[in-house]
This record gives structure tokens, C-alpha cells and sequence, in this order.
């Protein structure tokens, strides 16, 4: 039995040893060599140019295609080249590299380390919906039950045609007893409603609304709002001139809105991050970005890569948000519950 455990032990030992020897040989491979701090000067060169770009996006300038807001749009992304940077910095053994993907790590840890992780509370007493339903959406009455099901005293939907339009009044009505609609966009509520208009926002034809909801706690004017789409053009770039007219439109209503407590709604086509929404973002609180589970990502339902729909407040506190199952439109719907 004693020269059986020895024999046995004496064999671990042994895979010990060899597997120790291939870690020093690894390890002394880099202390060893001389020009691990010179290669990789092109790879540590990227990885300070990706960080810088992260850094100072608000910097780069619109006059060429709209560059800025483009990359502005799919900015979280950027981050997919600080592993890549890595494992590049690993294979060329370049301590240089290595010490310059740290820069861009941190930089995007600052920008949307937040957003990782769940900062939703249980509070709120107002729960609310957005969803673009997609004009071509082949089954109205569907999309409308699942945005009933879930529980929201008030849904905001966009895109509506004059085909759907009474399949849509007829699944919510079940559940919403007051309801509006201006042009393609509408609005239906458990809470009384009042008030309700459009809201010009430059585009010829009506793709905004503002209405009050009475709550126990009192008005709450909400802004339902669809702004014109954006293009990525081979000969012209990301063509957003029309969307960026619209959103300091938007911006002029919601800062001339008498009632303090403002809710917006809608499909905004622009992130957060993009500069050219700061006539609304520079006005209201993102519900996804103070009480969000993750990114909340929307667009488009089969790979969601960017929250171009949003739900802002103001002098209303957020509790939660976070995205609603796919309902057969291209977008995915957004929920979130305020406390007012």
C-alpha cells in the first residue's frame, strides 16, 4: 500500500514538474526577450486611437457624412476591439500593446460600465410602454395583446397605419379605456386623458402627439414622438438632416410644456449618445441609463445593436426599464416604471 501511494504521488509529482517547467519556459520566454516593449508599436497605436475615439466622440465632426452621430449610434460596439486588441497583443508577445489596451478598456468601462449591470428598483407607481408596431406588421391584433398583457397604464405606439389602425382599437381597447391618435402615432391609457394634439415637428405630416394623463399624484403631460428615419449611404454618408430638424422641433415643445412632470415616448431613430438629440437628451432623463437592466438595446428585434427607441423623463424619478419580448415588429418594445 506505501509503495503504491508513492508510486502514485511520485507520478503527480513528475506532471507537476513537466507542467511547471512549460509555465517557466512561457513566462521566461517574455522576461527574456529583449523586444517585447518594440513590437507591437502599430497595435499599441490602434488601441490609443480606439480609446481617443471613445473619449472624444462628441469631437468628431458631422460635416463629412454626419461621422459623428454614425459612430455615436453604435458607440458601445466600439468595445468589441479592446479583447480583439488584446488577444493581437498576447500572439505578438508586445508589452507595448499590452499596456496601451488598458487606455480603451478603462475608457469604455467609464462610458457603459454602468449599463452592464441591473440598477433596477422595485419603487414606482406609473408604468409605462413604447413601441414602434412596423407598418408592414402582419398581425396588428397580436402585437396589441402582448402590449396589453404587459400591464402598463400607458402605451405609446408608433408607426400606425390607417389599415391597422382598427385592429390595434380594437385588442387595446379591451384593456385601455382612453385613447388618441394623431397621424401614425397614438396613445392609450388606464388614467384619464386629456388635452391631447399634435406636436409640429417640421416633417409635413403629423408624427407627434402631447397629451395630459391625470394620475392620483397629479397631470403628467406625455409626448409620443416617431422622428423621420436616418440613411447609411455609400455617397452620402449617414443622412440624418431631416431626424436632426425634427429633434430641436421636439426640443422647442418640451421646453415651452407648462406641467412640470413630462413622460417622452417614442421612436427617436438616435441613441442617447448622439449629439444631434441634445435638444431632447439635454432636457430629460433616460429611464434605461438611471435604472436600465443592461444596454436595452432595441433595433432591429432579430439582433438587437442600438436603443434608438426611448423612454425620457423629467422631474420624475425612474425605477425601472428594460425591453419587452419581440411582438413580430422590427423593434422590440421598451417598459419602464416611474415614480411620480
Amino acid at each position: 500500500m506505501a509503495q503504491a501511494y508513492r508510486a502514485e504521488t511520485g507520478n503527480r509529482s513528475s506532471g507537476s514538474g513537466r507542467s511547471g517547467s512549460r509555465l517557466r519556459r512561457l513566462g521566461g520566454g517574455w522576461r527574456g526577450d529583449r523586444g517585447i516593449w518594440r513590437r507591437g508599436l502599430i497595435l499599441g497605436f490602434l488601441a490609443v486611437l480606439l480609446a481617443l475615439v471613445m473619449l472624444l466622440h462628441a469631437h468628431i465632426p458631422n460635416a463629412v457624412g454626419n461621422l459623428g452621430s454614425l459612430i455615436e449610434t453604435f458607440l458601445p460596439w466600439l468595445g468589441l476591439g479592446v479583447p480583439l486588441l488584446l488577444l493581437l497583443a498576447l500572439a505578438r508577445k508586445s508589452a507595448t500593446a499590452l499596456v496601451a489596451v488598458v487606455l480603451p478598456a478603462a475608457v469604455w468601462v467609464n462610458l457603459f460600465g454602468g449599463l452592464v449591470t441591473d440598477k433596477s428598483g422595485s419603487g414606482g407607481d406609473l408604468t409605462v410602454v413604447t413601441h414602434n408596431v412596423n407598418a408592414e406588421n402582419a398581425d396588428p391584433e397580436g402585437t396589441a395583446r402582448k402590449l396589453a398583457e404587459s400591464g402598463a397604464d400607458v402605451v405609446a405606439l408608433e408607426e400606425l397605419t390607417q389599415e391597422a389602425l382598427p385592429a390595434y382599437r380594437k385588442a387595446m381597447g379591451e384593456t385601455y379605456r382612453y385613447h388618441s391618435v394623431e397621424g401614425t402615432v397614438g396613445l392609450w391609457s388606464k388614467l384619464p386623458m386629456s388635452d391631447s394634439r399634435p406636436v409640429d415637428i417640421k416633417m409635413g405630416w403629423t408624427r407627434a402627439l402631447r397629451a395630459t394623463v391625470t394620475t392620483p399624484k397629479g397631470d403628467v403631460a406625455v409626448y409620443v414622438a416617431h422622428l423621420p428615419s436616418v440613411r447609411v449611404k455609400a455617397d452620402a454618408g449617414f443622412t440624418a438632416g431631416q431626424r436632426d430638424n425634427s429633434a430641436e422641433a421636439l426640443g422647442v415643445a418640451i421646453r415651452d410644456e407648462p406641467v412640470e412632470k413630462v413622460v417622452l415616448l417614442g421612436d427617436l431613430n438616435g441613441t442617447m449618445n448622439d449629439r444631434a438629440l441634445s435638444p431632447v437628451t439635454s432636457q430629460l432623463r433616460s429611464t434605461q441609463g438611471a435604472a436600465g437592466d443592461g444596454f436595452g438595446f432595441s433595433w432591429p428585434a432579430a439582433f438587437p445593436m442600438a436603443r434608438i427607441d426611448q423612454i425620457m423623463v423629467r422631474d420624475v424619478e425612474p425605477e425601472a426599464s428594460w425591453t419587452l419580448p419581440d411582438t413580430g415588429s422590427d423593434h422590440l418594445p421598451l417598459a419602464a416604471r416611474v415614480t411620480l
